[in-house]
């Protein structure tokens, strides 16, 4: 899948863009890494090793070039309890086997599904992920912890960051912060919070390494639960921030070899002690707003983070927490979607329902998973009433007042069928009933039953009725599921 005219043009294709923008998103991403490892409450290396492997693996091997995948919040938080109650060789036994799962979603091509996904869910989830990146920097930003000078520092660092572009777009404005900010406070001594407060760095590269686990029953028993919670909220964030790059660069790219990307470098990552991971929008969108556009930008990002955590942690230590809180606050700003506010105005009620439920699920839970899992599931509901509504049945009847011909139109379905069944006069006395159902489609069990119930009181109260004018995929589907033509149906009616 990945072998295709245009992958060496993904690599090299935009080489100095590519190197400058992967050198921002490996500082970005060190703080990142270190505050999930804390969170999943293991060693801050466990999630550095993670950014590395999982942003090399997927440059090589992902489906959508430029996307920036990494240790993240969202599996980070799934494996907590793992951890507290098994420790951290299980956490290892976890992610190897979410990536085998992963990859097997892939191989099966249940990216597809993503289409299912509507535009007002992709707003919620982009608002929602927006907002949490901002109330992420807020601990950075307590008055309790930090001094006035690092609300200057920010200050600066958004300052620099939004006018520096109107110098030149040469070098990204988030890396000259990051230079500006570091020197500024090294050379006058100011004490402020730094990425060496984080935790301690790793100092020796990555091995390979086979969780020290028991290979039996129980152990599966104890991770699969784990595994597949953290292949699933993976997946679904990395797609739904593929389909925000692809948004953003005008480029396609492959849900499923994503799919098989992401699981074999979180199965790669098991094995050399790092924990799950999965796509970024934070880092991805600091990545293209720099102008990383190719596979050698996530390269970039995930090497660099290596050379930096474990050859250079003397001068990543002394990185000011407020550059970098800086550089996420822009990512917040120009990630939330601030049209959607005044399209609420414009757009259907039902719509913008979707989406503030999206963004409150997602904020209340922080579980991307799950926000939007109700968002879709409201876009079901909205959808099926909606198609609900576009359905009527008219009748006539003949001049001797002996034939009745009901004319459905629309879509019969689950949502439908009580409506379907209303239209009928089933104490009329007449000799023969037609049900014409050329003008409408017959879509699931519901409405099969439904005809078979509207069928058989007829025949019961003595009339004949046919049904015509049913197109080839209804007509197979009825043939599979009626039984109003079969030995015993009315029988099997009246016993209800």
């Amino acid at each position: 899948m990945i072998i295709s005219q245009n992958y060496r043009e993904e690599w090299f294709g935009n080489i100095r863009a590519d190197l400058l923008s992967g050198l921002v998103v490996a500082l970005a991403l060190i703080p990142e890494a270190i505050a999930f490892s804390i969170i999943a409450g293991v060693d801050p290396k466990v999630g550095l090793y993670a950014s590395f492997s999982i942003a090399v693996l997927t440059a090589f091997l992902g489906g959508r070039p430029g996307m920036i995948s990494a240790a993240t919040a969202a599996t980070a938080v799934l494996m907590v309890t793992l951890v507290r109650d098994h420790g951290l060789e299980y956490l290892l036994a976890a992610t190897v086997l979410a990536g085998l799962i992963q990859i097997g979603a892939g191989l099966l091509r249940l990216g597809r599904f993503m289409r299912f996904v509507s535009k007002s869910v992709m707003t919620g989830f982009v608002n929602a992920l927006a907002i949490l990146i901002f109330m992420a920097q807020l601990p950075e930003l307590d008055p309790s912890r930090v001094g006035v000078l690092t609300y200057a520092l920010v200050g600066a660092g958004l300052a620099i960051i939004y006018l520096f572009p109107m110098l030149t777009r040469t070098i990204p404005s988030p890396l000259v912060t990051i230079i500006v900010l570091t020197v500024l406070v090294w050379a006058t001594g100011w004490d402020v919070r730094s990425v060496g407060d984080m935790g301690a760095l790793p100092d020796t590269l990555p091995v390979f390494l086979i969780p020290d686990i028991p290979l039996n029953p129980e152990t599966l028993a104890i991770i699969l639960p784990y595994s597949v919670a953290v292949a699933v909220v993976g997946l679904l964030e990395s797609l739904m921030t593929q389909n925000i790059v692809d948004e953003l660069t005008d480029t396609p790219s492959d849900r499923n070899q994503e799919c098989i990307g992401q699981g074999i470098a979180n199965t790669a990552t098991g094995f050399i002690g790092g924990m799950a991971g999965c796509a970024m929008i934070g880092q991805s969108i600091i990545n293209v707003k720099s102008g990383g556009r190719g596979r050698l930008s996530t390269f970039t990002a995930g090497l660099v983070l290596l050379i930096l955590v474990v050859f250079l942690s003397d001068l990543v230590r002394i990185i000011p927490m407020a550059a970098l809180v800086a550089i996420m606050i822009m990512v917040s700003v120009g990630t939330f979607s601030w049209s959607s506010l005044g399209n609420m105005r414009t757009h259907p009620l039902s719509s913008s329902v979707v989406m503030l439920a999206t963004v409150v699920t997602v904020v209340y839970t922080h579980n991307l998973a799950i926000g939007v899992l109700v968002g879709v599931l409201l876009s079901g509901i909205f959808f099926a009433a909606k198609i609900a509504q576009l359905f009527r049945v008219t009748s006539t009847i003949s001049e001797d007042g002996r034939h009745r011909t009901y004319v459905v139109e629309g879509q019969l379905f689950y949502a439908s069928v009580e409506d379907f069944m209303r239209s009928f006069d089933f104490r009329e006395a007449v000799e023969r009933v037609t049900i014409d159902v050329s003008r409408a489609h017959i879509w699931d069990i519901s409405s099969v039953q439904a005809l078979d119930m509207a069928v058989l009181k007829f025949r019961r109260d003595g009339a004949e009725v046919d049904i015509t004018g049913m197109n080839e995929a209804s007509e197979t589907l009825v043939d599979r599921l009626a039984i109003h033509d079969k030995p015993g149906a009315l029988d099997s009616l009246t016993a209800h």
